[in-house]
């Protein structure tokens, strides 16, 4: 009887989790993309954010110096789900605001934009803290030879600096990449219907909550280890040379 239940159960959490209706799988794949799509673009906003800013704190003038300073140490200071609704709301308010100063009146933002922006703000400023210590675990000599070669800043940046600290900003760029996939289950809140938001409809419908939360662990689970194993392939790209390096030197 026991495993006649057993069958009926598992029976009933496959045809939940199929694909067409009216399982509910589809939903949460459809979940699932919106939320690597909002981590792939905040974590590639955070970048170029982080980029400008650790170049800002290492290079810049005093005033720059502090307003990154401050910068980074209040998105680090204050929770990010605050923050999240902080910058949702008062930037999508700034924007209306000078949309109707414009004569244009009130602009309906799209969802997933206004995801990576927020949440690209928030991966900014630790993408800023990760590759200015990367930057500084660059050897001297290197950018010096740059600078005695005649190399302008860009070229120094794409051809010296860049590839110079990938093995130092590697790990802690996985890292961020995967805060940015879970941070996006805090956009729920406002209404972005990425995973956690499909997950939650999907077992308040059926009351099947095991089920769809269980699944959805799952599926942040695969995005998870497929990450590693892609950031550990980029990483090891990043050391390559080093260790035949170290070998000869023993």
């Amino acid at each position: 009887m026991e495993s006649l239940l057993d069958t009926l159960g598992l029976s009933q959490s496959v045809q939940l989790l199929s694909l067409s209706p009216p399982g509910w799988g589809g939903n949460l794949l459809r979940g699932l993309a919106n939320s690597l799509q909002i981590a792939l673009g905040a974590f590639g906003f955070g970048l170029v954010i982080g980029l400008f800013g650790a170049y800002g704190k290492l290079y810049g003038g005093p005033i720059l110096r502090d307003l990154l300073a401050i910068y980074t140490t209040v998105i680090r200071a204050v929770p990010e789900l605050v923050l999240i609704l902080i910058l949702y709301y008062v930037g999508s308010d700034l924007i209306n605001q000078a949309s109707v100063a414009m004569g244009y009146g009130r602009v309906e933002i799209s969802g997933v934009v206004a995801g990576i922006w927020v949440l690209g703000v928030v991966q900014g400023a630790y993408s800023t803290e990760v590759l200015r210590g990367a930057i500084q675990a660059i050897p001297p000599g290197q950018l010096e030879a740059a600078r005695a070669f005649g190399m302008p800043p860009l070229m120094t940046l794409r051809r010296v600096t860049i590839p110079a600290m990938m093995s130092f900003a590697t790990p802690g760029l996985a890292n961020l990449w995967l805060i940015a996939t879970k941070d996006t289950a805090l956009l729920a809140i406002v209404g972005f219907s990425e995973l956690t938001l499909e997950t939650r409809q999907a077992a308040g419908s059926t009351r099947a909550y095991f089920t769809f939360f269980l699944a959805a662990g799952a599926l942040y689970l695969i995005v998870t280890l497929f990450s590693g194993a892609l950031f550990a392939r980029i990483e090891k790209w990043a050391r390559r040379g080093q260790h035949s390096l170290k070998g000869g030197m023993k």
